[in-house]
């Protein structure tokens, strides 16, 4: 007698919908799977704005309401959930005192730890949920033995693993990503929408950090640290200009340098180190940018942690490439070493493991080891 194969388990889901395409799509597809799905919408401003500038920021009095529009279209619940005060003081605050120090940080990779697979998280099991899902691009697979794994999306143009790479196994555990295991442009999710009769078919992404709806983190980070003139020097301690606060200024940096005098050798000038002590930013040739080996702290795994030396290709931001290394956890730190030297690597973001398709886990940059300055 042939066995009936188990109908797949209906989880009671909350899903996080933010206002757009994609966490609404996503939203469908797991009430379309046979789960008990409710929509809750994070009101993460205090003061949420009318309406977003073009494509620009979220979280909007006008974002709610088209995912409470999506929610009806879809036929399940919605609630409006307040996390402005934790998003502030986990997100916000947490970026600010990152730049003030001299780092890079991430805020999307930091709300996702703190906000939307923490806080979110903690508070849809405490009311008898099984698991959260958005509208991210990646993929949960469950192992035989019931562990899951976090593997990048089906589609690499859209794979948002990097930004996922701080979640634990038992955040993994809870965790639903229904856009993640299709090979869908796009374009395809938006007529997916539209078929659905979703609303928020043809609104626009929003990019950029969503609490500076404006795009000018230059001036965000200037109203709440104040102007604070330093020098710009080269590798010598020249001094070549003036700026009005070190934590304007990103490594590998290019652009906006307002130095003036052209460099000996008439090319392009990057910033090399930022040094919130004496507030001075340093600039150099580009191949002065180039690192080796990097270390990170405060890794988190995306399940059992690594034993020993390993062999992985490492991700250092949201749209970059993969470069292999070698890595190894040693007292507590994540030393890794790149094949090639790398460029544009800052202490604050976050480096992403991966052993092929798997996402092994992430840690925060403190250090860098660059090679030798061109002569």
């Amino acid at each position: 007698m042939t066995e009936t194969p188990a109908e797949p388990r209906r989880l009671r889901v909350l899903a996080a919908m933010s206002g757009g395409v994609d966490s609404a799509v996503a939203a469908a597809r797991a009430a379309e799977a046979g789960h008990d799905v409710t929509g809750v919408h994070l009101a993460l401003s205090a003061n949420p704005q009318s309406f977003r500038t073009g494509a620009r920021g979220c979280c909007t009095i006008e974002d709610s309401r088209d995912a409470r529009r999506a929610a009806d279209v879809i036929g399940i619940p919605f609630y409006v959930w307040d996390l402005a005060e934790r998003f502030r003081e986990d997100v916000v605050e947490d970026f600010i005192a990152e730049y003030e120090a001299g780092r890079t940080p991430n805020p999307c990779l930091r709300c996702n730890e703190k906000i939307k697979f923490a806080a979110l998280l903690d508070k849809a099991l405490a009311l008898g949920f099984d698991a959260v899902a958005t509208g991210h691009y990646a993929q949960v697979i469950t192992n035989e033995d019931g562990t899951r794994e976090l593997h990048r999306a089906s589609d690499m143009a859209k794979d948002q693993s990097y930004v996922l790479g701080v979640l634990d196994d038992k955040q993994l555990a809870h965790a639903l990503f229904p856009l993640g295991d299709t090979v869908t442009t796009k374009d395809e999710i938006r007529a997916e929408a539209e078929r659905r009769g979703l609303a928020v078919a043809k609104k626009p992404d929003s990019h950029d950090i969503c609490f500076i709806a404006d795009g000018d983190t230059q001036g965000f980070l200037a109203g709440r640290l104040g102007k604070a003139e330093g020098d710009i020097v080269d590798e010598a301690g020249e001094k070549l200009g003036t700026h009005e606060g070190a934590y304007g200024f990103t490594i590998g940096q290019r652009k906006g340098l307002r130095i003036g005098t052209p460099a000996p050798d008439g090319k392009p000038r990057y910033v090399l180190d930022i040094s919130p002590v004496n507030n001075t930013v340093t600039v150099g040739p580009v191949d002065a940018l180039d690192v080796t080996a990097l270390t990170a702290i405060k890794p988190r795994w995306c399940g059992t942690a690594p034993e020993g030396e390993g062999r992985y290709t490492a991700q250092l931001r949201a749209h970059g490439d993969e470069t292999p290394v070698t890595a190894e956890l040693v007292d507590g730190e994540l030393r890794v070493a790149f094949d090639e030297p790398v460029r544009g690597v800052a202490p604050g973001q976050a480096v992403v493991l991966y052993d092929g398709t798997r996402v092994v886990g992430s840690a925060t940059i403190a250090a860098t080891t660059r090679a030798a300055a061109a002569v």
